[in-house]
């Protein structure tokens, strides 16, 4: 649990369009973000050749150390995607009796920290400068974030508006077990919750040679900071 309170004084000498962002979506003296519950519908697509079905999420956050537990539930199968005490896994339930998906390994170790560090736009405090995360500039309009936490490390571009929206946020991702491609975090329909500018319409993308591939359309319906229990 963390006991700091953002200070505008914190965004001396980070690349304007960070500054734009954060002086956009927090307000002064605002206490740092904890712990997120969110509940979301949308579409989502078991592999990209396959047509999107609608699916239902929870999903919790730790925020001073990373940590998420996503469940997400269609007609036919229930999924959990986590990173929990540093390890990172998906299981996919059919009808809620069979495993179909048992997945982990350092493979997915990185590419839950990487969701649980592109989801962040959610609990925005999680972004400014600290132990694990370094901004550095490219142009008028883009960052690059760094982050490290213990023996994982990667970098994403992120791609700001012109009032200071991120639009999203871009990085090497494993897509198979033996390669990484361009995976995309884009957000959309910035509003107001709990006093905290944050995107309602987040959609997850591989881009490929031929063209950006969506396969998660996701639109927040509730979320709650500093929970103490499940929503």
């Amino acid at each position: 649990m963390s006991t700091k309170i953002y200070n505008e004084k914190q965004l001396e000498n980070l690349p304007e369009p960070v500054q734009r962002y954060f002086k956009l979506v927090l307000k002064n003296g605002q206490p740092y973000i904890n712990s997120v519950g969110l509940t979301h519908n949308g579409f989502f697509k078991t592999d990209l050749k396959k047509d999107f079905i609608k699916i239902d999420g929870e999903q919790y956050f730790s925020a001073q150390k990373p940590q998420f537990i996503w469940k997400g539930e269609t007609l036919m199968f229930t999924a959990r995607d986590f990173f929990i005490v540093d390890k990172g896994g998906l299981i996919a339930t059919l009808l809620n009796v069979y495993n179909i998906v048992d997945a982990n390994g350092s493979n997915f170790d990185e590419g839950e920290l990487q969701r649980w560090m592109g989801e962040s736009v959610w609990f925005p405090t999680n972004l400014l400068p600290s132990e694990y995360v370094n901004w550095t500039a490219i142009d008028a309009n883009a960052a690059k974030l760094s982050f490290k936490y213990k023996t994982t490390a990667f970098d994403f571009i992120v791609r700001f508006n012109d009032i200071g929206e991120i639009k999203e946020m871009e990085g090497y991702r494993f897509m198979s077990a033996a390669k990484k491609e361009k995976w995309v975090c884009k957000m959309a329909n910035y509003q107001e919750r709990s006093g905290v500018k944050i995107p309602i319409s987040d959609q997850a993308i591989w881009r490929l040679k031929e063209g950006d591939q969506v396969y998660a359309k996701f639109e927040v319906q509730k979320i709650v900071y500093n929970i103490s229990e499940k929503l």
